[in-house]
Order: structure tokens, then C-alpha cells, then sequence
């Protein structure tokens, strides 16, 4: 196993049994860029912190189950289920919030880590934003 795994292996677990931001942080480079589907293009530890602070927030008790594992290279690749009831506020794009829905979620994503000197310097996650917000309730009945 290479570093590129260790470190995905490490946030993979600080985010989903410890939630410690500060391990979070840990994990990626001062300068890192983050890519993910609800709030396109992140820069900087500091906003990819803040990111994953509002997702542990929304779903405190989730759980992560690993599908398939990759790596090649300095880039490891996950692909798996975040799975979890969210009972905090759900961020949204613009800032704003919505209270929780207490409803069960289980989105499958895969995420890409590529690392260099220990730290991950760019990382980009997929998920399908619908499903989530469908398993949490927030999109209007589709027509009859």
C-alpha cells in the first residue's frame, strides 16, 4: 500500500468514526483543491475543513461502506456508500441552511485523492446531488 492510500485511508476514517477537523486537516495540503458536486471548486485547507465540518454536522452518525479501492500512483480512488440519518442542518450552496430532515440516507460516490508529500493536494468527489436531496425529502413530487 502506497501513500496515496494511506492518506485517502485516513481521512475516509477520521471522517466518518472521529469527525475530528482538525485530522480532517491534517490530510490535505495548505494549498489543496477540492471538487465536489454540491460546492464546485474549494481552495485551501482551511474551506475544505469548513466543507466537510457542514457535511459530519448533517450526517453526525454516518458511516462509510467501501465498494471498490484503487491506486495508482500519487491518486487512490474510492468508490463506495456515505450512509447516515441526517439530523443537522443541511448546507446549501448559497450559504443558507435547512433544518434537518431526521430521514436515512445511503448516496454512493467515489472520490479521487491525489497526493504529494503526505497530503492530499487534489481531490475531487462525485455523487448525485438529486438522489441525496431525494432521500432527504427536498425535491417536489414528480407529476402524475
Amino acid at each position: 500500500m502506497g501513500q496515496a492510500r494511506d492518506v485517502m485511508d485516513r481521512l475516509t476514517e477520521t471522517l466518518t468514526t472521529a469527525k475530528n477537523l482538525q485530522a480532517i486537516g491534517e490530510c490535505f495540503a495548505e494549498d489543496a483543491v477540492a471538487i465536489t458536486p454540491d460546492q464546485g471548486e474549494i481552495r485551501g485547507r482551511d474551506n475544505i475543513v469548513e466543507y466537510w465540518r457542514q457535511m459530519t454536522e448533517a450526517l453526525p452518525d454516518s458511516t462509510y461502506e467501501p465498494v471498490h479501492s484503487y491506486e495508482l500512483g500519487n491518486t487512490a480512488i474510492d468508490e463506495g456508500f456515505y450512509v447516515g440519518k441526517n439530523t443537522g442542518p443541511v448546507p446549501l450552496p448559497s450559504g443558507e441552511t435547512l433544518p434537518a430532515t431526521q430521514r436515512d440516507v445511503r448516496i454512493r460516490g467515489v472520490d479521487f485523492a491525489a497526493v504529494e508529500d503526505g497530503r492530499i493536494v487534489s481531490y475531487r468527489l462525485y455523487f448525485d446531488q438529486m438522489e441525496f436531496l431525494g432521500q432527504l425529502g427536498l425535491l417536489p413530487d414528480a407529476p402524475s
